[in-house]
């Protein structure tokens, strides 16, 4: 019997700069058709982000303009454009979680 883990792959980025990426517990989304969290193993998943904010583990919250997610093989990849005034601290969040 195979194991069990508890977590997914998670990346989200612009299209200038990594924002974040880390194994993760829960995802939660604002999207074109109202609000979703994405858990470990869930199905596949193509959809568009709407203002808002992208959190992380309950924990960590990126704001975003709008964007898109695809969730596939225990794999999450966001897309987003972020608010302007949010643009200068994508790089710091990215420093540290790479410690």
């Amino acid at each position: 019997m195979g194991s069990y883990k508890g977590t997914f792959k998670c990346t989200i980025m612009t299209p200038d700069v990594l924002v974040y990426e880390n194994d993760v517990q829960s995802v939660f989304l604002t999207g074109d058709r109202g609000e979703y969290e994405l858990l470990p193993y869930h199905y596949p998943v193509l959809g568009i982000l709407k203002e808002g904010s992208v959190i992380v583990d309950w924990k960590e919250s990126i704001p975003l303009k709008y964007g898109l997610v695809r969730f596939f093989a225990n794999s999450c990849i966001i897309l987003i454009e972020q608010k302007e005034k949010e643009k200068s601290k994508a790089e710091p969040a990215l420093k540290s979680q790479k410690k």
